[in-house]
């Protein structure tokens, strides 16, 4: 099993440039960056994580930019989402930012997407949360297409382009990875776009296997994000054959978040990658 490290990068914390090589330097697989483009004054949807909204949610830097930063300055580490609220965004600029991310770092992108909790946020992008789920639909099919089509089209309710070039393709072939973050609808969205799942982790390793359950036998890839760095879960995970886990790494500056790092990385001994 894999161990990477999933965070909120902002202003106020470790620079990217920063922290990816740390994470080379310390065994870490990969990198799972969150997303969030802005967050609406008027917001109604409560916070998943109940309580008031933390600040790195105001703060987050973009995804994609950061971590065309950080693979200019490693060689190894894989450079994730987790996750691209796509439903948020254009389908044919994303295509091409994670195609453009994939090419300059060798194939290291892996594409985390998800549909998002808060409401108003997508409904300031014009995204009808009614239908945001039948809109990432469309949308994974739409970029598929433009990765692996040289002359790509597609028509739906939601996404419709004519025929089209789009250049660059993904260096990975057929693309990167493709995970769907969320619960038991994303688990059954993945299941039937042939791609990986993005749970959250648990916090009881008894509770694994039945997390799991509807999806193993799908033999699609799972990457749980975050897990809690407990040995005794992240041995279930393992034994149930996750693919990846990533740890919680706060948003602190440099020297507190090195420090964070080094005390995360003693568990990479458990699962060598």
């Amino acid at each position: 099993m894999k161990i990477g490290v999933n965070t909120f990068l902002t202003d106020e914390g470790i620079n990217g440039t920063v922290l990816g090589p740390a994470l080379e330097e310390r065994g870490f697989e990969s990198l799972f960056l969150a997303e969030h483009s802005h967050i609406p004054a008027n917001r109604q949807s409560p916070y998943p994580g109940g309580g008031e909204l933390p600040r790195v949610y105001f703060r987050t830097l973009d995804p994609f930019v950061v971590l065309g930063a950080i693979a200019a300055v490693t060689d190894r580490l894989v450079l994730g989402t987790g996750v691209t609220l796509l439903v948020q965004r254009d389908v044919i600029h994303t295509a091409k930012e994670v195609a453009t991310l994939d090419q300059i770092s060798g194939g290291r992108a892996v594409f985390g997407v998800g549909v998002g909790w808060n409401r108003e946020e997508m409904a300031d992008h014009g995204t009808d949360p009614r239908t945001r789920g039948a809109l990432l639909d469309e949308q994974l099919e739409a970029i598929v297409r433009i990765w692996t089509t040289d002359l790509a089209e597609y028509h739906g309710k939601f996404v419709d382009f004519d025929p089209m070039y789009a250049w660059p393709k993904p260096h990975r072939q057929p693309h990167p990875p493709i995970f769907i973050g969320g619960g038991e609808a994303a688990a059954r969205r993945a299941i039937r776009h042939g791609v990986g799942w993005i749970p959250n982790g648990v916090s009881d390793a008894a509770a694994v296997a039945p997390q799991l359950a509807d999806f193993t036998g799908s033999g699609l890839p799972v990457t749980v994000t975050p897990a809690p760095p407990d040995p005794a879960v992240l041995d279930a995970y393992a034994e149930a054959g996750v693919e990846r886990v990533t740890l919680k790494l706060e948003t602190r500056p440099e020297a507190d978040s090195l420090r964070d790092l080094d005390e995360l990385a003693k568990l990479i001994e458990r699962y060598p990658n």
